[in-house]
């Protein structure tokens, strides 16, 4: 099915209310068109008029107009690269054609591009331009499994059983490559010095791709990144994220009929089970800023057999990574406990681990205004009549979409539950992240609402709203010296005695099969 209503859906209105985007250069429509804008960048009078409008209208700085424009320049491939990545939904790891189109894209204008990077078959690099500054760009695509929903405001999978974007990681990826190419445009128009680098990092979702990637030292030598993420607000994001361990542990026993001879088995799914209630007693001794959560991941085969094998896949979180430690200890301890009150014996494979995301206030302020500069998404009465939708079929107050950009809080916002591998990257070089809304308020995330919005003109404006804001401060951080300069003491201070190392064993492979 041809999402965005160019080919219409089986509800005729849904073509009618989220239409293709025609948009303008502007948040505030100034440059409105009737056609496709083209896909060539903008040169001549034409290039220079909208610079100029758009600069009046903003006061921005010509080089950041121009970023605008380059974005609007290339938004109907942005549109269909983000489409594409949405129809393939490609889970952790497996995202070979979601990320071979990023790169593709990449590459066919300009950009060198070197594959299957830090040991990650998924993950790319592509840079342009040479010497210093070296400014970075990230860049994810997997999505979920079992969320897959058509674009339209009801739960209805587009493939049954299959994978959907419900984390907008299709939007990421086209956001984050329209603000790389609107850099380059201006670098080579301008003779920009400085190397601009774009990121492809599979596997966000698993909490796997960046930490690998970090490990086999991918992201040094890169002197500030830029991250963002598709959300239900827009703004620049100053939240903290926390620290989390993910690893399984897994029981032998011995195997024995069930009635015939249990005295003869040792039970593995009995260890795993009395360590979950171990765990369970010790969720009342530890930090309130402590998560510990699990699913059985194998209980054995039948219940007349005494299972010789049975695993439990946990995740243990916290606000720093001494917390997490703290905790992992306690619960590795549970396992003992339990492998010794069944006889069993057990081994544990930590998979991945993260840090919490060190916040930098220069690169954030830096979002914040160039987000405002760019405006936040404006939403047709057909989009918000969508979103309210959605609310209402989640149970949601219908509230519709995020409107406007939200104020840069004073101080950091506690983390509010979540863990990103992007963290290992804050911890490497100064980052600054921003949001951009994609659903409506209040939405169920990692969720099928998401999954239909990121499919529409909504996610598209998302991509747009994100490429201008990024690829406009991507320029004003390679011209200016002072402000790197800024963004990196503020970053050695915070890290000053504390060197990046990685939550995982150097020799420890990368996971491609659970």
């Amino acid at each position: 099915m041809r999402i965005l209503g160019r080919k219409h859906s089986s509800h005729v209105h849904q073509k009618e209310m989220l239409r293709p985007v025609r948009r303008s250069y502007s948040a505030n429509s100034m440059l409105k068109s009737s056609s496709p804008l083209p896909l060539a960048p903008i040169s001549g009078w034409w290039f220079a008029l909208c610079t100029a409008v758009l600069a009046q209208e903003h006061r921005l700085e010509p080089l950041a107009a121009a970023a605008h424009a380059g974005v609007a320049a290339h938004e109907e491939a942005l549109f269909d690269l983000a489409d594409r990545i949405w129809r393939f939904a490609e889970t952790s790891l497996t995202e070979s054609r979601s990320s071979a189109a990023v790169a593709e894209f990449l590459e066919q204008r300009g950009f060198r591009v070197e594959c299957g990077v830090g040991g990650v078959p998924t993950a790319f690099v592509a840079r342009f331009g040479e010497g210093s500054p070296v400014v970075g760009m990230l860049c994810e695509f997997d999505a979920l499994p079992g969320i897959s929903n058509v674009n339209e405001p009801r739960l209805a999978p587009l493939q049954k059983g299959g994978a959907g974007h419900g984390c907008g990681h299709n939007l990421f990826a086209a956001g984050s490559a329209g603000a790389a190419l609107a850099c380059k445009t201006v670098m080579e128009q301008h003779g920009l010095p400085g190397t601009l680098v774009l990121f492809g990092c599979p596997a966000e979702e698993t909490v796997i791709g960046k930490v690998y990637m970090a490990k086999a030292g991918v992201f040094d030598g890169v002197d500030v990144c830029l991250d963002w993420h598709p959300g239900d607000v827009t703004g620049a994001d100053y939240e903290r994220t926390r620290a989390l361990n993910n690893f399984t542990v897994r029981f032998s026993g011995r195997t024995a009929h069930g009635a015939g001879d249990p005295w003869n088995g040792r039970s593995a799914l009995d260890a795993v089970e009395l360590m979950n209630h171990a765990v369970n007693m010790l969720r009342e001794h530890v930090e309130p800023s402590t998560r510990i959560h699990y699913v059985i991941a194998d209980g054995g085969g039948a219940p007349n057999v005494v299972p010789a094998t049975a695993a439990v896949w946990y995740y243990v979180r916290d606000l720093e990574r001494e917390g997490v430690e703290a905790t992992y200890a306690r619960v590795l301890n549970c396992a003992k406990g339990a492998a010794i009150a069944t006889d069993t014996s057990y081994d544990v494979e930590l998979t991945t681990g993260v840090h919490s995301y060190l916040l930098n206030r220069t690169l954030t302020e830096l979002l914040d205004a160039h987000l405002r500069a760019a405006g936040a998404p404006q939403w047709s009465e057909g989009e918000q009549a969508f979103a309210r939708k959605l609310q209402s079929a989640t149970g949601k107050p219908e509230l519709g979409l995020h409107v406007g950009v939200r104020e840069l809080p004073a101080e950091p916002v506690p983390a509010q539950g979540g863990s990103t591998d992007a963290a290992e990257v804050s911890r490497i070089t100064p980052t600054g992240k921003l949001r951009v809304a994609c659903a409506p308020i209040d939405t169920p995330w990692h969720a099928w609402p998401v999954v239909a919005c990121a499919g529409t003109s909504i996610g598209h404006k998302c991509v747009g709203t994100a490429a201008r804001a990024l690829g406009g401060a991507l320029v004003e951080l390679l011209r200016s010296e002072e402000l790197v300069a800024k963004a990196r003491a503020e970053f050695a201070a915070q890290t000053a005695g504390k060197p990046y190392r990685s939550p995982i064993p150097q020799d420890q492979e990368l996971p491609l099969r659970r």
